[in-house]
């Protein structure tokens, strides 16, 4: 029972350390002065704007009672634990314990994603690089990485395109993936990816390295920015991806370029020419707003298309699968000897060791 007493106090503290960090009474007041503006007459006539604060009270609000719920349950747990009658109940207390340690890991991981989008969808763009086949086959293989991460994890897979290579795997990719912090837990998977292995298409069978680009953006919901049709440029072209009965058959995939920026969004994966055009549009839309948040000129050349070379000294992550067997993160040094298991969507690790590192 002392043992038992020991933990709940160890949570106890661990809780009241992060609980005191939070400043709720800041948030607080910041959910007062969203819930007055909610309940302005006029609340409503930008639905946009409306529904951004409508979501950011819901999520605060949210958080706020999720600590002081975990921090009351855990001071009634350790009142009852030192209770007198407390060894009848040590069965219940121990699985209390367990509960409450189990959302304090919830909240604790939470924490770290409280960036302005990281509870949007996310946008993923896989582009090959240098590498010939072997970067457009690495490029596929990172896409089936993400697939099955978003599956294992019950998160929804919507593609907007994708090009296949001329021998094997995808020049390009571009999908969302919907779910619970899903551009949190993806925001950082941004950047160059290296593979080292044994190729498939040399006939020497041949170590080689390729590589791939992974763009990462937010769905971003309700943008400030504003689309003039006049600085569209909308282009229609035949589809060549997934989607319905006659999309390979009619000029109905879509590509639109903000021509002040010179960023271009595009969607082919829809039944018809109109629904690739909407979701170009709002895909288009997100790159814009990112590219005007930002203030890196790097961040901007990259959502243009002016990406960082994807080769040799600018990766972020190292795949090896020969001579030996290494993932390994080169801005956090996580590393992980079992490269199949992280590329058959094992990405947590890498995932919370980055959350960690900010």
């Amino acid at each position: 029972m002392e043992e038992l007493k020991r933990q709940i106090e160890e949570l106890l503290q661990s809780v009241s350390e992060i609980f005191n960090k939070l400043n709720l009474p800041d948030k607080q007041a910041k959910l007062q002065v969203l819930k007055e503006q909610m309940s302005a007459p006029d609340f409503w006539s930008d639905p946009n704007q409306a529904a951004l604060i409508s979501k950011q009270a819901g999520n605060l609000e949210q958080e706020i009672i999720a600590w002081q719920d975990l921090f009351k349950k855990t001071q009634d747990l350790i009142i009852l634990a030192k209770d007198s009658q407390a060894d009848f109940l040590q069965v219940d207390l121990e699985k209390n314990l367990v509960a409450l340690q189990v959302e304090f890991a919830r909240l604790s991981e939470v924490r770290f994603l409280s960036g302005q989008y990281d509870q949007s969808p996310v946008i993923i763009n896989i582009f090959a690089g240098a590498g010939g086949v072997d970067a457009q086959d690495w490029a596929e293989m990172l896409e089936r990485m993400y697939l099955r991460f978003a599956e294992q994890n019950s998160y929804t897979v919507k593609y907007l395109s994708r090009s296949a290579g001329n021998e094997a795997g995808i020049k390009s990719a571009t999908f969302k993936i919907s779910g619970p912090y899903a551009f949190g837990y993806f925001k950082n998977e941004a950047g160059v990816h290296r593979l080292v292995r044994l190729s498939e298409y040399d006939a020497d069978h041949a170590r080689h390295t390729s590589f791939a680009m992974v763009e990462v953006l937010p769905e971003i919901e309700g943008t400030a920015v504003k689309l003039n049709s006049a600085d569209l440029k909308v282009e229609t072209y035949r589809s060549s991806g997934h989607g319905g009965q006659s999309v390979n058959t009619t000029d109905s995939a879509v590509r639109i370029t903000h021509l002040p920026t010179g960023i271009v969004a595009m969607c082919q994966n829809e039944r018809s020419q109109l629904q690739n055009k909407n979701q170009a549009l709002a895909y288009l839309a997100s790159k814009v707003q990112k590219y005007y948040d930002t203030q890196q000129e790097a961040e901007r050349q990259a959502l243009k298309g002016e990406y960082t070379e994807a080769a040799w000294g600018n990766q972020i992550r190292s795949y090896v699968l020969h001579p030996y067997k290494m993932v390994k993160d080169h801005r956090t040094n996580h590393e992980s000897s079992d490269p199949n298991k992280v590329l058959a969507g094992d990405l947590w690790p890498f995932i919370k060791a980055n959350l960690h590192s900010q």
